[in-house]
Parts: C-alpha cells; sequence; structure tokens
C-alpha cells in the first residue's frame, strides 16, 4: 500500500520542492497552502504522515495540529518551522507532534525523518494487528497459561521480539510478571546473545539513577574517584530493561529520549559522544497517558516507547491459568524445601479459581509457598489458605443463597446453612456446632447424613494441630 503524505505550506517554491522529492520516493503526497485547506483535505481523507509549516497565513501549526489530533489521536505530525525557539518545539512535542524540522533543512534529513516516522506506523500498526488477531502459540520459557488472554500476549511477544531494534513498553498490574515478558522479549530476539541489563528507574535517587545509566567520568562530581561505565554502555548490542519507567524523573526523560532515538549519550561529566547499539525494553504499573496529561512523563518519550506495546493481562482475567500456575509454583516450592509435592483439595481448588488476585502471579506464588509450609507436604486445604481468600468467597455465596432461598426446602436451608458455618470455622466441629447452636453429636450426625465426613475429618485433623 502507497503512504499518503499531507505537506502544509504556504512558501510554494518550499511546498513543491519537498512534494517532488517525496514523491520520488513513492510516497502519494498531497499539499495545501493554509490551514484550511490542510483541515479539509485531513478530514477528506487518511493521510499517514503530515508535514506541517507553524506559520500559516490563516491559522497557526498548532491550532491545526491539534484539530487533527482531536479527529484522528494518532496522526503522526512533523512540524517545520523557520523559528527554532526552544519555546516553539516544546510545544510542538507537548501538542503531540512525532517530530520537528528546523528551515532551511537539508532534503536528505528530510527523507530520513519521513522514512524514521513512517517505520514507527508500520510498527504500531502491526502491533495492533497482532494484539487483534492473536491466536494460539507455545509457551515462552518460565511463563505459563493457556488462556485466550494470556496466549494473545504470548503471540505479540514472539512477534515484537523478533524485530529487534523496536524499542518496546510492557504495561501491566504489579505481579502479572512484566520483567519475565521483557527476559523473554531478549531470549527471543536476535540479540540473545548480547547483555541482558536491567534498572529499576524507582530504586535510585535521581543523582544516582543518571550515573548508573550513562555512567560518568571521573571527577564529574565530589565522589566520582574514577571513570565509571554506565549501564547503557554495558548493554551495548543487547537489550536494556528499564523497569519501572513511570517513576523516571522528569529532567532524565529528555536524555533517555534522546539516547533511545540517537544510540549515543555522554557521561555525566563527560563530553565525548558514545555511540551504543541497544534495544530498550520499559516496563510500568503506572498510566502513563494520565501522566502525560497532566505532564509528569513526556509525551515524546512515550510515543518512542509505546512502538511496540504488550500489555500483560492481571491474573483475574486468566482464570483457566490459575490451578495450573498453583501447581507449578507448588512443584517449585516442594523441590527448593525438600517437601513432597502435595495434593490440593477441591475446596481449596475452587477458593482459588474464585479469588480475584489483586496481587497477581506474584501473590499467588507466595500464598502457594505458605499453604506448602502450614501443610507440612500433605494435601493442599482451605485450613491452609490466607483468610482473605475464602472470605472472598462469602459474599458471592451470600448472594447466590439469598437469590436461591425462596426456592429451596427446609432441608436444603439447612443442609447449606450447617456447610458454610463449617467451612467458616475450617471444619472444628466443636466450634461449628457451638455456632449453630446444637451439639456436636448431633453435627456429626448431620455430616455423616450428608456425606462429608471425610473431608471434614482432614480439615479438622489439620485445624487442631
Amino acid at each position: 500500500m502507497v503512504e499518503r503524505i499531507l505537506i502544509v505550506e504556504d512558501d510554494t517554491t518550499i511546498r513543491v520542492t519537498v512534494g517532488e522529492v517525496l514523491a520520488k520516493q513513492g510516497y502519494e503526497v498531497d499539499q495545501a497552502g493554509d490551514g484550511r485547506e490542510a483541515l479539509a483535505l485531513f478530514g477528506a481523507r487518511n493521510y499517514d504522515l503530515v508535514l506541517l509549516d507553524l506559520r500559516l497565513p490563516d491559522m497557526h501549526g498548532l491550532e491545526i495540529m491539534k484539530a487533527m489530533r482531536e479527529s484522528d489521536e494518532q496522526a503522526l505530525v512533523v512540524v517545520m518551522t523557520a523559528y527554532p525557539e526552544v519555546r516553539t518545539a516544546i510545544e510542538t512535542v507537548k501538542a503531540g507532534a512525532y517530530d520537528y524540522l528546523n528551515k532551511p533543512f537539508e532534503l536528505d534529513d528530510l527523507k530520513e525523518l519521513v522514512r524514521r516516522a513512517l517505520e514507527t506506523l508500520r510498527l504500531r500498526r502491526e502491533v495492533e494487528r497482532l494484539r487483534v488477531s492473536a491466536a494460539h502459540a507455545a509457551p515462552l520459557e518460565g511463563m505459563i497459561g493457556a488462556s485466550p488472554a494470556f496466549l494473545a500476549m504470548v503471540e505479540v511477544t514472539r512477534r515484537i521480539a523478533a524485530a529487534q531494534r523496536v524499542p518496546v513498553l510492557i504495561r501491566g498490574e504489579s505481579g502479572t510478571g512484566k520483567e519475565r515478558i521483557a527476559q523473554a522479549i531478549h531470549n527471543l530476539s536476535p540479540r540473545a546473545a548480547g547483555p541482558w541489563i536491567t534498572l529499576n528507574c524507582s530504586a535510585l535517587a535521581e543523582g544516582l539513577l543518571e550515573s548508573e545509566m550513562f555512567g560518568h567520568e571521573r571527577g564529574a562530581f565530589t565522589d566520582a574517584k574514577a571513570t565509571k561505565l554506565g549501564l547503557l554502555e554495558l548493554a551495548d548490542g543487547g537489550t536494556l530493561f528499564l523497569d519501572e519507567i513511570g517513576d523516571l524523573a522528569l529532567s532524565l526523560q529528555p536524555k533517555l529520549l534522546r539516547a533511545l532515538e540517537t544510540q549515543t549519550f555522554r557521561r555525566v561529566g563527560g563530553q565525548k559522544e558514545i555511540k551504543v547499539d541497544v534495544r530498550f525494553v520499559a516496563a510500568t504499573n503506572r498510566d502513563l497517558d494520565a501522566m502525560v496529561k497532566t505532564g509528569r512523563f513526556r509525551e515524546d518519550l512515550y510515543y518512542r516507547l509505546n512502538v511496540g506495546s504488550i500489555d500483560a493481562p492481571p491474573l483475574r482475567e486468566r482464570r483457566e491459568d490459575v490451578l495450573p500456575l498453583a501447581r507449578y509454583f507448588l512443584g517449585d516450592a516442594a523441590k527448593v524445601m525438600g517437601m513432597n509435592y502435595p495434593a490440593m483439595d477441591d475446596a481449596a481448588n475452587g477458593l482459588l479459581e474464585n479469588y480475584p488476585w489483586p496481587g497477581n502471579v506474584r501473590e499467588l506464588r507466595n500464598v502457594m509457598e505458605r499453604a506448602l509450609i502450614l501443610s507440612g507436604g500433605a494435601s493442599i486445604l482451605p485450613v491452609h489458605l490466607p483468610k482473605e481468600i475464602a472470605a472472598s468467597a462469602a459474599p458471592d455465596r451470600a448472594a447466590a443463597s439469598a437469590q436461591d432461598s425462596a426456592l429451596l426446602s427446609l432441608d436444603e436451608v439447612e443442609k447449606r446453612h450447617i456447610r458454610r458455618v463449617l467451612e467458616a470455622c475450617q471444619g472444628n466441629k466443636s466450634a461449628a456446632a457451638k455456632r449453630l447452636g446444637i451439639t456436636r453429636l448431633t453435627l456429626r450426625t448431620k455430616i455423616a447424613e450428608y456425606g462429608w465426613s471425610e473431608f471434614l475429618d482432614k480439615a479438622e485433623s489439620a485445624a487442631e494441630r
């Protein structure tokens, strides 16, 4: 498909020259001499890229850009300006410009910028297509799941990994396995033999983080006794994983953006430009869209990182994966602790599947390790799970009971109530009988009648140890 470009420029010579150059490159080009004509064309046709002059006879370029992005928030705009003011450049970036070009400019620079912008657009579209159409895929190393949400994420991860120069942004709640996804991107990419370097952007103070990322020269600050290589330099030929990118200080964001775009940087206190070949993979549990709107995260950096976008689904959207993950974590913990692999009781399985898992996969791992310790290697029962997991099921049971109670016989209502009390007392018959207002013998008779003896005996013996 031929890509379409709109040139908005009131200088006829520049407009026609740029149009001819880009047409020879194989692009389909339209031209507009003022803002009204530009908006009319933009509303009538779909453009892959807009080259926009800021100073037009009827409107300012910022107004035009905002109007375009209101109708298409993904509109890719490169600003051309003969007024290379810092304030103007910042305003265009905040308004959503992909980049800007100072006039007069070299035509080779223009062609390279257009090529890079359209490559970015193609990658965004491919990632979006994969996200929508992703089907089944084999699991990644260290990652377990068969749910549709997980398999779609795996397929997108595999495709993005193969595009070794594409920066990646992994978004997801805490505990969803974002670092594992990042590691999989590196392992599956042509850079797998290169270094894998990680940096947590929230772990260090601003000054220390800059030195850690870019390195520093001897004497750059008081404690700089020797030259230090930064992690960016150490990652040359491989992947740099920036965890918690949403916590990166605003003052460091333009420096990271420059390194990302040019693959060059300077050490703290240095003058020499250092060239590297690094793939950037970032992760965050923050809402970067909201942070961009409030000015806490640079929009241009966000769009550069978000070319390869991966959303790590929360565990509550992966119900089918809860028990396979739980069994895997149990087996892993049993090996480490030198214990037998325990069975999992059906009632415990039901609680695990119905719990919303606000801490996601990390919380599930912790719960299963704790359950193994409490069970002593015996079967995992509800009593071995945290109280909040059992409590989370209570409202659902109460709602179902209230909805159905009018349709149940008295015997069935009694049976369900006894069961709920026994579960609340973790199978302890003495406590349950006291709460029900009956004798322990009567309760044991009911248990035998309902066929619950085997399960409750196990639970009670575990609870009373």
